[in-house]
Parts: C-alpha cells; structure tokens; sequence
C-alpha cells in the first residue's frame, strides 16, 4: 500500500489553521482574579453562620445564663435579710445575676477556636489559603466576622441574665437595680465586650494551638482554673493573680461592688483586652511562618 500525504482541504492553507493571536488583554476568571477583604468576609460570614456548632452554642450558653440568673437572683435574695450588716454593704446585685458569665466565656472561647480548628480538622484551610494567599487577610476577617457575632451574643446573654437576676432579687425583698441605672447599662455592655474578647482569645489560640481539644484545655486552665486557684496562692502571688490576671481583672466590668484592692470595671478590661491583643498578634505571627 502506498502511503497518501493528506492534502488541506481547498480554501485552508497553513495561515488559516494558525490561531489568531489576541491582540487585547486576557479575560479575568474567578480563578485569576484577586480575593479582596471583602470577599474574605463574605466567606468567613458563611462559615461561622452553617457551623451546625454556632447556634447550640449561642442558645445554650443563653439558656444556661438565663437559669443561673434566676437561680442566684431567689438563692441570693432570700439570704439577703440573714446577711450581716457589712455583708449587707457589700452585696452585688449587678454580679450576682450575670454570674452565667463564667461558663459564656468558655462557650464564646470556643466558638472562637473552633472558626479555625474545625478548618484544620477538615483540611479546607489548604483551599482557604490558596483562594485567599494573603494570610493576615484570612486571620483579620476571620476575627472580624468573630466579633460580629460574639458580641451581640455577649450582650444578649448579659442582657437577659440581667433581667432575669433582677426580678429574681426583686421578687425576694433584696436590693436590685432597674435597667436604667448607669451600673447596669455598664454590666450588660461591658460584658458583652468581655464575652467578645474571650471569642478572640479563643480564635488565636485555635490558630496557635490548631486542636480543639487542646484549645478548650488551655481555655479552661486561663479563664476557670486559674481563679478558682488564685485565693489559695501564697503572699503577693497570690494578691497579683487576684489583681491582674486578665480573666480575673476584665471581669470587674460586671460587678458594682467596689474593692478598693482591686483594679477598676474599665481599667481591668482594658488589662483583658490587652492581653488578647497580644495573643492575637502572636497569632498573626505564627500563622503567616507556619505551613498550613
């Protein structure tokens, strides 16, 4: 058999099988188009939103606050009248009924490691970052989003925990407060700046720490153990925890007492959020070296 050269088909030369060359600029995909912070937002909104976690979280803690309230409003106003007269002086109506804030930062600490351990988990934070190669953009939206979630929650928890402690204390013949008192609107704003930090704290220990395990120990140890501990600790160890420590020092926003030993409402949160500023720039340190 002879071997037959194909021929072009009549009117194609070799000039016309040659593509055109684009003369004008390439056309932007959704691959090659730059991610903007905006963009990142948008993202991190839709994650902490479908985490199944977020609303269990938020409505639990909520419940739970509003039941402590109640609890400690009835318990600590039907020993109001047994009191002595300096314990009588010293009694705290705006603590005791957002006492629920002890477990809150735990619940909000977690949700706030939880927007990043769960990515490590799954493994998406390897998408995450190749959509969006600029690392502090991805930790600041992240946080962002965090803080528009964590502190209308805060402020609800504080607000209801709030009502609820003040008719329990009302109905029981103890002193209480009314919700236009400038103490009150303190407690339940400050606290929801409180509960907001603790979030924050959270998402950078997630993200230094990167298990969610871990990140609920470590929480447990800084904002639980280590004030339950703080009396017991000998001399001027003990006096700097109880003053200082931030968890201990930001929770005096809620109470209305004064300790003249103590730091200020404001003072002490600004020493929280203080302490979180820190851990979350060492954050965005360890998580712009670090390989995902």
């Amino acid at each position: 058999m002879s071997r037959t050269t194909a021929q072009p088909r009549p009117g194609r030369t070799a000039k016309n099988l040659v593509p055109a060359r684009r003369t004008g600029p390439e056309p932007s995909s959704p691959t090659t188009r730059r991610a903007t912070f905006r963009h990142s937002l948008h993202a991190e909104w839709i994650k902490i939103c479908t985490m199944r976690s977020t609303p269990y979280l938020i409505l639990g803690t909520l419940a739970f606050c509003i039941g402590l309230a109640a609890l400690n409003g009835s318990s600590a106003g039907s020993e109001y009248a047994d009191l002595s007269p300096a314990d009588q002086a010293a009694f705290d109506p705006l603590a005791t009924s957002l006492r629920g804030y002890l477990l809150a930062q735990i619940a909000l600490g977690l949700l706030g490691g939880m927007v990043i351990t769960s990515e490590y988990g799954a493994r998406t934070i390897v998408s995450t970052l190749t959509s969006v190669p600029h690392r502090a953009r991805v930790l600041g939206s992240k946080a962002v989003v965090l803080v528009g979630v964590a502190l209308p929650a805060g402020i609800a928890v504080s607000l209801a925990g709030f009502l609820v402690g003040q008719a329990s204390l009302s109905g029981a013949g103890a002193p209480h407060l009314a919700l236009s008192d400038g103490m009150a609107l303190r407690g339940i704003l400050g606290g929801g700046l409180y509960l907001a930090l603790a979030g924050l704290f959270g998402l950078a220990l997630g993200t230094v720490i990167r298990s969610t395990t871990a990140t609920v120990t470590t929480l447990f140890g800084v904002l639980l153990i280590v004030q339950a501990f703080a009396p017991a600790l000998p001399g001027g160890v003990g006096e700097w925890v109880s003053t200082y420590w931030p968890p201990i020092a930001g929770g005096q926003i809620i109470t209305g007492y004064r300790d003249p030993e103590l730091l200020g409402p404001w003072a002490g949160l600004g020493v929280m959020a203080g302490c979180v500023a820190v851990v979350l720039a060492t954050a965005f340190v360890v998580f712009r070296k670090r390989d995902a």
